[in-house]
């Protein structure tokens, strides 16, 4: 019998199985198999074809299924799968294929699920395919790198039940010919570029259960239509560009269990109908335009866990039904309008775990039964005017992580027990009217790593291990009355980082054991009554950045080493009793001279120069004739200081002379102002401004260079500041760029070492940038010598950027830079950028100040900026984005060689649209290197998102270094083989989130 089968077998393999084998093998061949899955693929074991790996055979004999999923595989994929005419199952899922997908696999008639998701699949979606397939039940093709439009042919495919294209690059509108999918109870296609309305005939798919088509450009509003998917259980259509109205349809969708669909523009009021969704689970309305209130009938979702609609313009008070959803577990509605106060029986009967009301109007007492159900994690109430006392139950809540109470009206004391709560990370109570003492409980606590208590009434001295937690990074006790002196236990805190004491009552001495702090970061002691000396130890300590030790009673000397710390970026040391010379080293020789006023007993650096004593007299006869002498000289001098001292105070702040020099055509003499210690003078630098050194030119002035060669050679850049005669005559400040740029300290934004002016000029000195500015370096005579690839490039914009969230966000008032631009980025030995040229930069002390007119340079120019005229952070990201795009792509903002006389980004937008996305990148930098093309079309989008038409969608600075952090090159910047697999950038990337 077996010599029968074996023979039988053999009759039938060329009738069956050859050509199926040499299509594996073929298939084989043009895959690239690094860890051997598929080995066992080969000639001499063809027999048993139907047990090589991933290989399934119907009872004929034929291949019917092919699993090579998760196998590492790259390469190409051949034309030949086409020829498994019974193949109904091809899985090819989370590997690392790069190529297109043959137009052949449209021959796949007899495919019912096929999954290429997880891949870098590119170019278009195989044309026709679906077409004759009538037992395709499934599609899966998300997180590849797919363009092109939807594939119209799937509408054939009538027996199609999930379709998931998310996560790759379509653009268009969602095709007609999906309306006769009637079996269609999937559909994903968001995080792709798909425009246009919603189509209304999506309400004949009677059997979709699932819609997730957000992350797209969809316009316009929810179609009514909708209502009529009565299958439909999860609506996702979040992050876009929908606008309009909830439809009261939506209420008819009785099995809906999700519906989210935030980050929209939304508006108007949110339909009581929803309230009939009686299985609604979770409801996301966040970041969109809803107003109106809140309705009572979200208090029928008796299903309801989450409830997030923070983030809108919703007005009036909270429904006290809210308080009767026995499933409710998140509740976010910050940042809107809201009035009246909290339920009172909020969390009495519900498992609540997150509350977050912040930025509102509310008031009233906190609710006592937020914790019954023991479940309570996030307390989140800042920044409204809730008042009362403290319930007493929040401190015996165990489960609680962070509490954040802080800017309201919150008094008597802090209660006992936060201390012995287990998971407590986050303790804010700042900004309230809290009395009495700082509980000792506190310091039991072996989580909290945030304590800020500051700004309240709170008494007596700091617990005496308050600084004995181990976890503890930041304590903020500042403005309260509390006194005694600093506990000394510095040595149990590894993990302090920021240490707020001042505006207090503190005496004693700085415990010498603070330098066991390595990782203190933020040291802030001023407005207290502390003595002694500052210790030594300090100046040791590697990570301080910023310390202010003003208005107390310190004496004797600055330390020698102190101020030598890389780290070590302000230092405040002013109204001390401090004496002695001051430093010469690290920051302190450019230290601003009001950091150290109020210290009668200090010299040098950049304060005046301390005193030489001269020898006695040898000679007795010298000294009645020497007495006299010195009285003359005394007097004399006294008399013409004193003089003189009234003439310039006189002239330096009230202008007086300055007419009457203009008037005879004479001239103030020109005065140096120095930052730090310099080896020049103003001679030095006056024999420099002439024509043969002009570097530059910008709207504020015209730059020199000017080479000192003695004492000691060193090279400056001066900027002699443009001022006209009417400038002059209407007393307009000279000192705009000189103020702004002589109190910003960091490292990507050009340092100013000091200034010169007499009545009518002022010239800047600045540090000399030996690579001039990124607009030279892509597009002057150096361009193929200077930033050649991606890595450069890459860490020009992350340097830009770091510098305006300094402006933006580190700087009290911000700083608007106003002029951002290729132009005003200098690159220095190390070509890094530093930010240059505040001429034009403001301080934004209220939010959306308007200017009389536009400035800026054109082709940066934010286009609201044209018409509102309104001054905010948004225009310098718009400007950062066009400078991400001169990077990307090589090109000037107004190149000569865009059509219709387009800027940068609408030509980048239009090759987007037309699915020429790799083409918008400079050939000289992507070369053929597939991996730096991923990174390069990842900050390609980052740039899109930072020239967004509207202001509020554009991110911020803080949001674009942690996209351009994610964005980082993993590779250098050249096409090596690797042998390992490596995923998709954007794939794993969290940005995706973002944009």
């Amino acid at each position: 019998m077996d010599v029968i089968t074996c023979i039988g077998i053999l009759l039938l393999l060329p009738l069956v199985s050859s050509d199926e084998i040499s299509s594996l093998l073929s298939v084989k061949s043009a895959i690239v198999d690094p860890l051997s899955f598929l080995s066992d693929w080969n000639s001499s074991s063809y027999v048993s074809y139907c047990n090589w790996t991933g290989v399934s055979c119907n009872e004929h004999g034929f291949v019917e299924r092919l699993d090579l999923s998760n196998m590492n595989l790259t390469g190409n994929i051949s034309d030949d799968f086409q020829n498994f005419n019974h193949l109904s199952f091809l899985n090819i899922s989370s590997n690392g294929f790069s190529s297109i997908l043959p137009r052949s696999f449209a021959n796949l008639t007899s495919i019912e699920i096929i999954d290429v998701s997880q891949n870098n699949f590119v170019g278009e979606f195989p044309e026709g395919f679906g077409t004759g397939a009538t037992r395709l039940k499934s599609v899966n093709a998300s997180s590849n790198n797919f363009v092109g439009y939807l594939p119209e042919s799937l509408g054939n495919a009538t027996s199609l039940e999930t379709i998931d294209f998310r996560g790759s690059f379509f653009v268009g509108s969602i095709p007609k010919s999906f309306r006769n999918l009637q079996n269609l109870k999937f559909i994903g296609l968001s995080g792709n570029n798909l425009t246009g309305e919603i189509p209304p005939e999506i309400g004949v798919l009677s059997s979709l259960e699932v819609i997730i088509i957000g992350y797209n450009e969809f316009v316009g509003s929810i179609p009514p239509e909708i209502g009529n998917l009565t299958n439909l259980q999860y609506l996702d259509l979040a992050v876009g560009t929908l606008t309009g109205a909830i439809p009261k349809e939506l209420g008819k969708l009785k099995k809906l269990t999700t519906v989210y669909i935030y980050q929209n523009s939304f508006k108007g009021e949110i339909p009581g109908e929803i309230g009939n969704i009686s299985s609604l689970v979770y409801l996301d309305l966040s970041d969109n335009q809803f107003s109106g209130e809140i309705p009572q009938e979200i208090g029928n979702l008796k299903s309801l866990k989450l409830l997030n609609l923070m983030c809108n313009l919703i007005t009036g008070s909270i429904p006290s039904t809210i308080s009767e959803l026995p499933n409710l577990e998140i509740l976010e509605l910050w940042k809107n309008s809201l009035t009246g106060s909290l339920p009172a029986k909020l969390g009495m009967n519900s498992p609540l775990q997150w509350l977050d009301v912040s930025s509102n109007t509310l008031s009233g007492e906190i609710p006592v039964g937020l914790c019954n159900s023991g479940n309570l994690t996030k307390l989140i109430l800042f920044n409204n005017s809730f008042s009362g006392s403290l319930p007493v139950g929040l401190s015996a809540c165990s489960s609680l992580v962070r509490v954040r109470l802080h800017n309201n009206k919150i008094s008597g004391t802090i209660p006992t027990g936060f201390g012995n709560l287990p998971g407590l990370q986050r303790l804010e109570l700042s900004h309230n009217n809290l009395s009495g003492k700082i509980p000792h409980d506190l310091t039991l606590s072996s989580s909290l790593s945030f304590i800020d208590v500051s700004s309240n009434h709170l008494v007596s001295s700091l617990p005496f291990d308050m600084l004995s937690m181990p976890g503890l990074q930041t304590l903020v006790v500042s403005n309260n009355y509390l006194d005694g002196g600093i506990p000394s236990q510095f040595q149990d805190s590894p993990s302090l980082s920021v240490l707020d004491l001042s505006f207090n009552s503190f005496t004693g001495e700085i415990p010498k054991s603070i330098a066991s702090c390595q990782k203190l970061v933020n040291l802030n002691l001023s407005h207290n009554q502390l003595t002694g000396e500052i210790p030594a130890s300090v100046a040791g300590m590697s990570m301080l950045s910023v310390l202010d030790l003003s208005n107390n009673s310190f004496v004797g000397k600055i330390p020698d080493g102190f101020g030598s710390s890389p780290a070590l970026e302000t230092v405040n040391l002013s109204y001390n009793k401090l004496e002695g010379p001051v430093p010469d080293n690290g920051m302190l020789r450019t230290i601003n001279a009001n950091d150290l006023v109020g210290n009668d007993g200090l010299c040098g650096g950049v304060l005046k120069p301390c005193s030489v004593s001269e020898k006695k007299p040898h000679h007795i006869s010298h000294v009645v004739f020497g007495f006299l002498f010195g009285v003359c000289v005394i007097l004399t001098i006294g008399i013409t200081a004193f003089a003189g001292r009234w003439l310039y105070r006189r002239w330096y702040l009230y202008g007086f002379l300055d007419g009457w020099l203009i008037k005879r055509g004479m001239e103030w003499p020109w005065r140096l102002i120095a930052f730090q210690r310099l080896s020049f003078s103003t001679a030095d630098i006056m024999a420099s401004i002439k024509e043969s050194n002009v570097i530059g030119m910008g709207g504020s002035g015209v730059v020199y260079k000017a080479a000192i060669h003695h004492p000691l050679h060193s090279v400056v850049a001066v900027k002699k500041l443009w001022r006209s005669e009417s400038d002059i005559e209407n007393g307009d400040d000279l000192f705009v760029e000189v103020n702004l740029l002589g109190r910003l300290r960091h490292r990507n934004i050009v340092r100013l070492l000091g200034y010169l002016h007499n009545e009518a000029d002022v010239m800047m000195v600045y540090e000399f940038m030996p690579n001039g500015n990124l607009s030279e370096a892509l597009h002057g005579k150096r361009s193929g010598r200077m930033l050649v690839d991606w890595v450069s490039r890459y860490n020009v914009a992350l340097g830009v950027a770091h510098g305006l969230a300094y402006l933006h966000h580190d700087c009290h008032p911000p700083v608007i830079h106003r002029d951002v631009k290729s132009n005003n980025i200098l690159l220095d030995a190390d070509f890094e950028a530093r930010i240059a040229d505040f001429g034009l930069a403001r301080t934004m002390v209220r939010k959306n100040e308007t200017v009389s007119m536009v400035a800026g340079s054109y082709g940066y120019i934010a286009p609201e900026y044209g018409y509102t005229l309104k001054v905010d952070e948004k225009s310098d990201i718009y400007s950062f984005g066009v400078v991400l795009l001169e990077l990307l792509t090589g090109r000037q903002p107004l190149d000569p060689s865009f059509a219709n006389s387009v800027d940068i980004v609408e030509w980048v937008r239009n090759r987007m649209n037309k699915r020429e996305l790799e083409g918008t990148l400079d050939p000289e930098i992507r070369g053929e290197c597939k991996y730096v093309q991923e990174e390069m079309l990842l900050v390609l989008r980052i740039a899109v998102l930072c020239t967004n038409k509207l202001p509020k969608e554009r991110p911020s600075m803080r949001d674009v270094i942690t996209m351009l952090g994610e964005a980082k090159p993993r590779r250098k910047s050249i096409c090596d083989e690797i042998a390992t697999k490596e995923k998709h950038v954007f794939n794993n990337s969290p940005v995706l989130g973002l944009l």
